[in-house]
């Protein structure tokens, strides 16, 4: 069978491993050229793939018997048009990796929150004596797990809407959909189209599944609707059999596999500081209990979490400024919970990619906390369109120049808030990146006394 694999990075490369390894003829596609690949290429050496880089020719496809696409690769291409039309499945990773998965599946998406909630639901299972492989979205491919025979208790993933675009048979046997905003609106038709792929991750649940949903989210409830899984809700109004209730004193979880349980707000870390942490939290905890979790994993996994490298992470605190990398807040919806999440006035740098969502969404987190912007990148002209007319904004050549700028605008008390709100990919290769780049700037403040 000859296979066509989208994408060299870290997933494609995996998928080439798994499928030469089932005897599979395989050829794999980049648009990078070769030299941005060179790491990759000398690990595959000497493996029987054929490589086309630099671009993806219609006629790659022309004798392929399946197509499979790593996570960010858009299922939209011309050539993936012609193999549809010739009858050639196209599948994402996720599918493939599905197929071969007879654990339990606990799958996680949403547009923000993901990674937060993944890795804590993985931690509260582990805490409740579990077994538990993490990937997907984050961290290792589900195709790794596959391919390592080494069986868990459970598989947890972080999915996105990209992944979703192209199931099948994907199946978890529970799914939590943990909020749906604008975003990606550069690779959607629109808004609708995006909250319908994020839908997909219930479309082959039966009534034995579990489907986790925000009950405060009115896109989540509409493209959820006819789902057939059972349904555990949390930002409930008040207590039903599969729920969780946000009050001032904690987080009331009740589900018939574990009765009812209290998390007390004073026992959730700064790591989770915000609703939307907490919001995090419940939706973790619903999953970890339909998973096969117990309260005390839970509690224990909850004590002793921390946060994400570029997710509000704290970097230093200088002459009584701190600075925080929200490199993850790639949307506006993010950034703006990040702002909120702030103790003390705010210099927001935000800027990237522009996902064609508009900026409406933070105006009023910015009116109310934001003391300052800096804006950088391709977005930098529309952020202060958007902004503009709010607060002081200036702009930044680059993350040093807008941290250097940013420096000078803060005085003790104040947060330097790196919250895009935007892609990274005008001048970096990932949301990593971004944020190693604005730690180092950090550090270099740090260095010269600053």
């Amino acid at each position: 069978m000859h296979t066509v694999v989208f994408g060299m990075g870290r997933t494609g490369e995996a998928l080439v491993r798994f499928l030469l390894d089932r005897g599979a003829r395989v050829t794999a596609t980049d648009n990078r050229p070769a030299h941005r690949l060179a790491d990759v290429l000398e690990r595959l050496a000497g493996l029987p793939v054929d490589m086309q880089l630099g671009g993806h020719d219609r006629q790659l496809v022309a004798d392929a018997d399946l197509v499979v696409l790593s996570p960010g690769v858009a299922h939209t291409l011309d050539c993936l048009a012609l193999a549809r039309k010739r009858n050639v499945p196209v599948i994402g990773e996720i599918e493939l990796a599905g197929r071969y998965i007879d654990e339990p599946l606990v799958a996680v998406t949403g547009t923000n929150g993901k990674s937060t909630t993944t890795r804590l639901l993985a931690e509260m299972l582990a805490h409740s004596g579990k077994s538990v492989f993490l990937g997907g979205n984050i961290g290792r491919p589900l195709i790794e797990y596959v391919s390592e025979n080494k069986p868990a208790d459970v598989v947890v993933a972080e999915v996105s809407s990209f992944q979703l675009d192209t199931i099948v048979h994907f199946r978890p046997d529970v799914g939590v959909l943990l909020n749906i905003t604008p975003d990606h609106l550069d690779r959607y038709a629109d808004f609708e189209a995006y909250a319908r792929s994020k839908a997909r991750l219930f479309e082959n649940q039966s009534a034995a599944d579990t489907a986790v949903l925000n009950a405060a989210d009115p896109v989540v409830a509409r493209v959820t609707k006819g789902i057939k899984s059972r349904r555990c809700t949390f930002n409930e109004k008040g207590p039903k059999e599969c729920s969780a209730v946000l009050s001032d004193p904690g987080i009331l979880i009740r589900t018939p596999e574990a009765g009812s349980m209290v998390i007390d707000k004073q026992m959730v870390p700064l790591a989770l500081a915000g609703r939307h942490n907490l919001e995090n939290a419940a939706a973790a905890a619903l999953a970890a209990l339909a998973a096969g979790g117990g309260p005390e994993g839970i509690m224990s996994a909850l004590a002793g979490f921390s946060p994400d490298p570029h997710r509000l992470a704290h970097v230093a605190t200088l002459s009584g400024v701190k600075y925080y990398d929200d490199s993850k807040g790639t949307n506006v919806d993010a950034a703006a919970r990040a702002v909120e999440a702030m103790d003390g006035p705010v210099i927001l740098i935000a800027g990237g990619r522009d996902k064609l969502g508009g900026y409406e969404a933070l105006r009023e987190p910015v009116r109310k906390h934001v003391k300052a912007l800096v804006v950088i990148g391709e977005a930098a002209e529309a952020i202060s369109r958007g902004l503009g007319d709010l607060v002081e904004t200036r702009r930044a050549r680059s993350m040093a120049e807008a941290v250097k700028t940013a420096a000078g605008l803060a005085g003790p008390g104040d947060n330097v808030l790196l919250s895009p709100a935007c892609a990274s990919f005008d001048m970096y290769d990932n949301y990593a990146a971004r944020g190693e780049d604005f730690q180092r700037a950090v550090r270099l403040l740090e260095k010269r006394g600053l």
